[in-house]
């Protein structure tokens, strides 16, 4: 499920530098090459009856499964996360070909009267065509799975970019799909090292409509301002920037349970990661005690070692949060806890750190960390936390911990987010709408409206008499 290439280029593991595989290196030729063969099957897969493709995703995701060990065995490898974060992501990526198999044989339409009587209305849905999906290195499996899947689903065939960092993930799933039953040409897996003329090539191709892009807001403006000469069907999926409330009647045990999921999984690497922690004052010190002990107690080191905290994904990232870091200490922050780093490990592992005293206005609080650090800001007036939460560009994940129903609804209905997490500390579900708001993305990923992003409506006017 990939064209030829001549080239190819080495995939290394983030915490050892060690050369981990290989994958085909690209261009835009052999872009176009995987462009031409996806619209060529196209016809024929969007054609296909909706209860055969239910039964080829139905088919992906037993692969899956039954691939679980060697899947989780790479994203370790490549992505550097820890065995049981790998094993987690496996699972439920492959949850998308089985909730997607379900919602092929559903595809929307409707029949009705027009008011004024003597037509017929008729609108049905059809698959946009051949889609070009663009991934990136944080979730290698999920990511792909969560594009792939609903395109299939739609009847829409498919280009896929993963990231240069962890591509083997994603040729590994190329593999299962075929022998899922994907025809051939329906699905290809076109790694590359130079992204920009890559995915360029495919936004000028009239073949090409759809681009589905999960990544940082920046590279996404770019990729809006291509879409816009050809009026191209978008979806985007962005950065984020998720405030995490923790209210004064809040379960504090279940906020630090919450906050360590929130904050640590993938080691911070994750659009939805809490990335700023609200804690009312009356609890402040109690939650900042607990949850220090509990990120002290974070073993850092090598996924396939028992580690619970990987490196990220490379040393220049890992020297982007400790200057953050410092930053904020400049600015009067203190580091409250942090979990031991072992000294043999190299500059890619960051040690899970809690922060204090950090200002409001600190570059650690306005930017996305991307990284195991937990900055925390004390709170008591409500309308001026929801200032503070909102005062971003970024609108996709937030968090509230309330021991009120009321509270935590009121409190979470006033956040800017797409996603809202209430008394737990993971949002991101299959069968819920996954995406932002503001610059954190455009359209849905996941459930109903995900397949929707994959599929026009047509309306038929039916004269009768």
């Amino acid at each position: 499920m990939e064209p030829s290439a001549d080239t190819r280029f080495e995939v290394t593991d983030p915490a050892t530098g060690a050369v981990v595989g290989t994958a085909p290196d690209h261009g835009p030729d052999a872009a176009l090459k995987a462009v031409a063969e996806a619209h060529d099957a196209f016809a024929a897969w969007s054609a296909t009856p909706p209860r055969h493709r239910s039964e080829v995703l139905s088919a992906a995701h037993r692969g899956m499964i039954a691939a679980k060990d060697r899947l989780a065995a790479l994203i370790v490898s490549e992505n550097g996360k820890s065995r049981a974060d790998a094993e987690a992501e496996v699972g439920y990526a492959a949850e998308f070909f089985r909730w997607y198999a379900e919602e092929a044989v559903r595809i929307p339409g409707s029949f009705g009267t027009a008011p004024a009587g003597g037509v017929h209305n008729i609108v049905t849905r059809a698959p946009v065509g051949v889609a070009a999906l663009v991934t990136p290195w944080n979730f290698p499996a999920a990511m792909a799975t969560r594009k792939i899947a609903p395109a299939l689903a739609a009847g829409c065939t498919a280009v896929l970019k993963p990231a240069a960092e962890t591509p083997l993930t994603a040729l590994a799933i190329g593999e299962i799909l075929l022998e899922a039953g994907v025809p051939e040409g329906a699905v290809h897996v076109v790694p590359t090292t130079s992204a920009a003329p890559v995915v360029s090539a495919w936004l000028s191709d009239p073949r090409v409509r759809k681009l589905s892009f999960t990544g940082s807001t920046g590279v996404g403006r770019t990729l809006l301002s291509q879409c816009a000469d050809r009026v191209l069907n978008t979806s985007m999926e962005l950065g984020g920037n998720a405030p995490f409330v923790v209210a004064e009647d809040a379960d504090v045990d279940a906020a630090v349970q919450g906050a360590m999921v929130a904050k640590f999984r993938n080691s911070g690497q994750a659009c939805t990661a809490a990335n700023r922690f609200y804690v009312h004052r009356r609890v402040a010190d109690t939650f900042v005690e607990r949850f220090g002990k509990a990120v002290e107690a974070l073993k850092v080191g090598h996924g396939d070692q028992g580690a619970q905290i990987g490196p990220v994904i490379s040393a220049g990232a890992a020297d982007g949060i400790r200057s953050l870091v410092e930053d904020a200490v400049a600015g009067g922050a203190r580091v409250a806890h942090h979990a031991t780093v072992p000294s043999e490990l190299p500059r890619s592992f960051v040690a899970p750190t809690v922060l204090t005293g950090v200002s409001h206005d600190a570059a650690i609080v306005r930017e996305e960390i991307f990284g195991p650090v937990a900055p925390v800001l004390v709170w008591e007036d409500e309308d001026e936390l929801i200032e503070q939460a909102n005062a971003t560009e970024y609108g996709l994940a937030a968090y509230v911990y309330a021991g009120s129903a009321d509270a935590a609804m009121r409190i979470g209905g006033r956040l800017e987010a797409g996603m809202v997490g209430i008394n737990r500390g993971l949002v991101s579900d299959p069968s819920a709408p996954f995406g932002g708001v503001k610059q954190s993305g455009l359209g849905r990923e996941g459930a109903e409206l995900g397949l929707e992003e994959y599929l026009e409506p047509t309306y038929f006017s039916v004269a009768h008499t």
